[in-house]
């Protein structure tokens, strides 16, 4: 998609939500399923399954990425897509965007060896790389830009709520602290 539609598309999604603030709200789903062993499968709108597993050495098959990959590829994509948005609706040629994305996990928190580590990552870091004609400042405008507003970063950077329920047969299991420690 040429930079130009995507500045066409974006301004008009602009004027729809100014018109109708409501508009702006949306919902995104996935849905997920264990397949086999570690092996899972996430399923969003019409596009094929993605398959996800774990590498060998954590007891999987090592036949897709795993989950806590797919979050990096989460980050890494988001502020490639704000990248180009920004830099189309503000007419900065972008010739190469690319994001190298590193988290850092300590097993002994996954693996329930110590309560004090949490399972997930503990420290995110990323590196863009920018290839474009347009200068120094112009260009940090724009990484200001995408970098604040980018949803996945934001929302790895801010508490946010999540909520979540187990249904057993079909039915909620009620969860009491205890069972949850």
């Amino acid at each position: 998609m040429s930079t130009e539609i995507i500045k066409a598309t974006l301004m008009e999604k602009i004027a729809a939500i100014q018109k109708d603030g409501a508009s702006a709200r949306l919902v995104f789903r996935a849905q997920t399923r264990l397949v086999k062993g570690l092996q899972c499968e996430a399923n969003v709108r019409n596009f094929p399954a993605l398959p996800i597993d774990e590498p060998l050495d954590l007891g999987g098959d090592d036949t897709a990425m795993n989950p806590v990959e797919l979050l990096l590829a989460a980050l890494g994509t988001c502020q490639e897509i704000v990248y180009a948005a920004y830099g189309a609706v503000m007419g900065i040629p972008l010739e190469e965007i690319k994001v190298n994305v590193k988290g850092y996990l300590d097993l002994r928190g996954l693996l329930a060896m110590d309560d004090a580590i949490p399972a997930g990552y503990q420290r995110v870091t990323f590196e863009t790389t920018i290839k474009s004609s347009a200068d120094a400042d112009t260009v940090r405008k724009l990484v200001a830009m995408a970098e604040s507003h980018c949803p996945v970063l934001d929302t790895l950077k801010r508490p946010i709520d999540v909520d979540g329920k187990v249904l057993l047969n079909g039915r909620e299991l009620q969860l009491n602290a205890a069972a949850a420690a």
